[in-house]
């Protein structure tokens, strides 16, 4: 009964990711959704600022510390292992909702395309970035990632095993086609405002900083193979070869693969 209950936390989890993710779309693109990054009851210009980089460092302070090894080891003293991943998950989508319904918007344009044209190219990328995010989370273990593979291993009495390491597909041309669809679904608008700017120019902050500890983690787990791939393929950008680059040297923390 207790591994069906888990299964079931597991599963819910895993359903208001999907909200948070899909309302992530809407919210960015004044789309659909009943509340988007430009609409809502206004404040002014500093209490807005002050708000929204409240709910962005919430946002952010959370995904930081629940995704290091070093609360983790604590967090499963409390929260059993199989559900640690769906745990995660689940305080980073309720975040993101609590961020979504509490935006206050800044409706200054920082610049506007009328051009049909230009709008349809803003908005193919628009969609190409979202479809990126979702079409890198199944090269590298889709349901792994958002904690559905721990429950059902436990459901089914089966030993967890970590995903290997994944280095095809788009992941031969950048080591984080992931994190660049968000940054591309963020910026990619044809109407941009300074709620916008800020809430695009934070999330882009906040994964390249993020992306320093992940890389970390990656080659503590991976060691050589990681450090090796670090070398041939570029961050963010396809193509891009640097002369040099810097090497992140592996702390002494317990190997874990970190999937923030």
């Amino acid at each position: 009964m207790r591994k069906t209950f888990s299964f079931i936390y597991g599963v819910l989890c895993y359903l208001v990711f999907m909200l948070a993710f899909l309302y992530m779309i809407g919210f960015v693109s004044n789309l659909v959704v009943p509340k988007s990054i430009d609409t809502g009851s206004q404040s002014n210009l500093t209490q807005s600022l002050m708000v929204n980089l409240g709910l962005l460092g919430l946002f952010a302070i959370q995904h930081t510390v629940m995704a290091r090894t070093s609360f983790k080891r604590w967090w499963t003293k409390i929260v059993p292992v199989h559900l640690e991943r769906s745990t995660f998950v689940l305080a980073a989508s309720l975040f993101l909702l609590l961020l979504y319904w509490q935006w206050r918007p800044i409706p200054d344009v920082i610049w506007s395309v009328d051009d049909p044209t230009w709008k349809a190219v803003l908005f193919g990328f628009f969609w190409l970035g979202w479809g990126t995010v979702l079409f890198s989370s199944f090269i590298i273990n889709h349901f792994d990632l958002f904690g559905l593979r721990q429950v059902w291993f436990h459901l089914t009495n089966q030993d967890y095993q970590h995903v290997g390491f994944q280095s095809k597909s788009l992941y031969l041309y950048i080591r984080h086609p992931l994190m660049l669809g968000i940054i591309i679904g963020c910026w990619s608008t044809p109407h941009m405002t300074t709620g916008h700017l800020l809430f695009a120019s934070s999330i882009t902050a906040y994964i390249l900083i993020g992306i320093q500890f992940e890389e970390r983690t990656l080659i503590n787990f991976l060691g050589k193979d990681y450090e090796n791939y670090r070398q041939r393929v570029p961050m963010l950008i396809p193509f891009l070869k640097k002369r040099t680059r810097d090497k992140i040297k592996p702390s002494n923390q317990p190997k874990h693969v970190s999937k923030a």
